[in-house]
């Protein structure tokens, strides 16, 4: 006589419980931003309680980038050994360098923008950073849970908790990196707080000190004053120069400014216009008329 399928079930059947099952695949949990929301901005200026490292090289990115610096050590291993041994080919081999951090998204907020690079340049080391300790902790589980989910991938997206307006130099080398993101940053709408933006004369200086010569800066606002005045700043900078529609037309990274993050997303959904300013790093500083150097000093 054929059991119920009650009893079946009873008796460890196949059409047992869910949690009777055997899992046959680890099932991966994202981060729910609402766990992880905090304050829409903070002032750059008062948030300072940071461990720093006196220099570059002294910070350890192997906590941030394991996998990928792992497999770019034992290349190296393998290539200096080949040397050591003989191999005539292997020896005119240039030593590879070591991997560095290369596109760096300052403010990433939730990392819309970051995890959508990581696999367009997977062979690239890109940082965001974020003055928020919780925004920084959901990026931070959100890229785990993403490698966790895709192994192999998002291994070049790290994020760190950091005053960028403070202690950028303290990461990165003269000429390191070849591509800075600012989307969406805090307007300040006050004029007295206008020294807390982050695009003004005195960081643009420091931006072309760890931009690679030809690096280039993205910037893009939905606040049509702030839009202006980052334009005014880099026009007026002698170290940077605009870059042509046609040039960001080809450029996959200039693509994703408005809809990779959460506020662009917003922008978009409500109608708003967006103000899109790119800036390439010059080699040398170009000359510029006195009107410029007058606004860029305002």
């Amino acid at each position: 006589m054929p059991m119920s399928p009650k009893r079946s079930r009873e008796d460890g059947g196949k059409e047992g419980k869910p949690h009777q099952r055997q899992k046959t695949k680890e099932e991966v949990v994202h981060p729910r931003k609402r766990f992880f929301r905090a304050r829409a901005h903070s002032n750059p200026l008062n948030v300072a309680d940071f461990d720093v490292p006196t220099r570059p090289e002294e910070f350890d990115w192997s906590e941030h980038f394991p996998e990928f610096l792992k497999e770019c050590h034992d290349r190296q291993l393998q290539q200096q050994q080949s040397r050591e041994e003989g191999f005539a080919q292997s020896s005119r081999l240039p030593s590879p360098e070591s991997p560095a951090v290369r596109f760096v998204d300052i403010g990433c907020g939730f990392g819309g923008l970051l995890v959508k690079l990581a696999t367009l340049y997977p062979n690239t080391l890109m940082l965001g950073m974020e003055i928020r300790d919780k925004v920084t902790a959901y990026v931070r589980e959100r890229i785990a849970s993403l490698r966790r989910e895709h192994p192999g991938s998002y291994r070049n997206a790290s994020v760190l908790r950091t005053n960028a307006m403070k202690y950028l130099p303290n990461y990165f080398k003269k000429g390191q990196l070849t591509k800075m993101f600012f989307l969406f940053p805090d307007p300040h709408f006050k004029t007295a707080n206008h020294r807390r933006r982050i695009i003004n004369t005195h960081l643009l200086t420091e931006y072309a000190h760890v931009l690679a010569p030809g690096g280039w800066l993205y910037t893009i606002s939905d606040v049509p004053e702030l839009g202006e005045w980052m334009k005014v700043k880099l026009d007026s900078h002698p170290l940077f120069e605009r870059v042509s529609e046609e040039e960001l037309a080809a450029d996959p990274a200039a693509g994703l400014l408005v809809q990779s993050s959460e506020e662009g997303q917003k922008v978009a959904r409500n109608g708003g216009e967006t103000y899109r300013n790119v800036y390439r790093r010059l080699a040398a500083p170009r000359h510029l008329g006195a009107t410029a150097t007058v606004e860029a000093a305002v």
